[in-house]
């Protein structure tokens, strides 16, 4: 089939590739020509395991190529899927300025009957917008070209976005047509998985609500952590008897310091406000949120507690992406807790494989380096803040004869404490049983 995908984000490269691997021709459109360009060489904006080659050689067979050309890809595509960005706006609606724009100019130049999916995070009724902006589009040229809306939200994991396109647990379809459902059905013919259909509008709040709940499964363990640390018991040892009940499943509760990125901070912001609007107070959402905010004070205080004072303490950062396998740093727990840090007069080294070029632009003050040993060497202290493989596989004998105190603050619980205080390592987790 023919494809076009709007947008070359993070989810419009994946879904890019994917579709292309499948074997079905797409272009990739964006108003960027330099990220174009990039794209066309190969390279990505952005790193995400796995996607890059792939892409190449989609490139070098034909399957996929990239155009700032929308007219072109409009013309040659049977399908055109919007995977443009929707940011929230200052009270934390989604921003759909580039939905709207990217159907607008659709519907200039839409010459045939068509399927437009919209895969971008969108409030409920998003997809009668589209349709209401694409007739009168097509009423302003005189045209009576029918066309379908579908919703198909995406449920990307960054760092493993590749493999979740390829090997979806479900792919959820909203559309309203017959005809829609069977060329929807023919796109991922290939993929074995369950399709669910259901109306654009169930489709549109399945993926809010999907991501409301994830993030409310990780604000509950982390809230429990603190009552855990408090009381003398570990919080990993309850979450893993809570997940092995089939009902809860272990996924999700994890005690850290709070989720990030790009997803569940604005999706669970836009859920409340799409409730406040519509005089639907989410009680239980606005905690989930209120407990996030808090979760990196609670973490800072901690560390506050075994360094006091922290002005003049040498602190190692390991890791700054709001999660490993990616260079994300949106909403990353570590830009919560840099500003504080250096506030109160902490000198910090930070370490991260692919986060640092971003983070050094919003934070010069911190010492940035090229290897985690180079910022433990001499510390105070460390705080595991992404949970990168290489920090979990540290010779930590070295680590505790390089370290000027060897204290290390877990805020992802990834290490094995009792491992770490056998190599003279002062321990400690979140809502686990202290070291001292």
């Amino acid at each position: 089939m023919n494809v076009s995908v709007i947008g070359t984000g993070y989810v419009g490269a994946t879904t890019s590739a994917a579709l292309a691997s499948m074997g079905h021709n797409v272009i990739g459109v964006d108003v960027d020509p330099q990220k174009v360009e990039l794209l066309s060489r190969g390279q990505l904006p952005f790193y995400e395991e796995g996607l890059e080659p792939l892409m190449q050689t989609l490139l070098a067979t034909g399957a996929l190529t990239f155009t700032v050309d929308l007219p072109r890809a409009v013309r040659d595509s049977d399908i055109l899927f919007l995977t443009v960005g929707t940011p929230a706006n200052a009270d934390g609606s989604a921003d759909l300025r580039y939905v709207e724009a990217a159907v607008r100019a659709i519907g200039q130049h839409l010459d045939r009957e068509k399927v437009i999916v919209s895969k971008s995070t969108v409030p409920v009724g998003t997809g009668d917008k589209i349709n209401d902006l694409l007739k009168a589009e097509l009423a302003a040229r005189g045209a009576d070209i029918p066309f379908d809306i579908v919703s198909n939200p995406e449920f990307l994991r960054e760092g493993k976005a590749l493999h979740d396109a390829l090997h979806p647990e479900r792919i959820v379809i909203g559309c309203e047509s017959d005809k829609a459902r069977a060329v929807m059905t023919a796109l991922y013919a290939d993929l074995r998985t369950v399709l669910f259909y259901t109306t654009v509008r169930d489709a549109e709040m399945i993926k809010y609500a999907s991501n409301a709940f994830l993030a409310t499964k990780i604000s509950f363990i982390n809230e429990l952590a603190r009552l855990c640390e408090r009381t003398g018991v570990s919080v990993s040892k309850v979450a893993r008897g809570m997940g092995l009940d089939s009902r809860i499943g272990g996924q999700f509760l994890r005690a850290g310091i709070g989720y990030g990125g790009s997803c569940f901070p604005k999706d669970v912001e836009a859920l409340l406000q799409l409730s406040r609007q519509e005089g639907v107070p989410l009680q239980l959402l606005d905690a989930v949120a209120r407990v996030n905010r808090e979760q990196t004070e609670w973490f800072l205080q901690k560390v506050q507690s075994k360094l006091d004072p922290l002005q003049g303490r040498k602190i190692a950062l390991l890791g700054l992406t709001f999660k490993p396998g990616t260079d994300d740093i949106r909403e990353a727990p570590a830009l919560r807790l840099i500003p504080e840090l250096l506030r109160a007069g902490a000198e910090l080294a930070a370490y991260d494989p692919q986060g640092m070029e971003a983070v050094r632009r919003l934070h010069p003050d911190v010492r940035y380096v090229q290897d985690p040993y180079a910022a433990l060497a001499g510390a105070d202290a460390a705080l595991l803040l992404t949970e990168w493989q290489e920090f979990l596989d540290l010779d930590f004998a070295r680590v505790k004869a390089i370290m000027n105190r060897a204290v290390l603050l877990d805020g992802r619980n990834a290490l094995e404490g009792e491992k770490l205080r056998g190599c003279g390592i002062e321990y400690h987790g979140v809502g686990e049983r202290d070291s001292t």
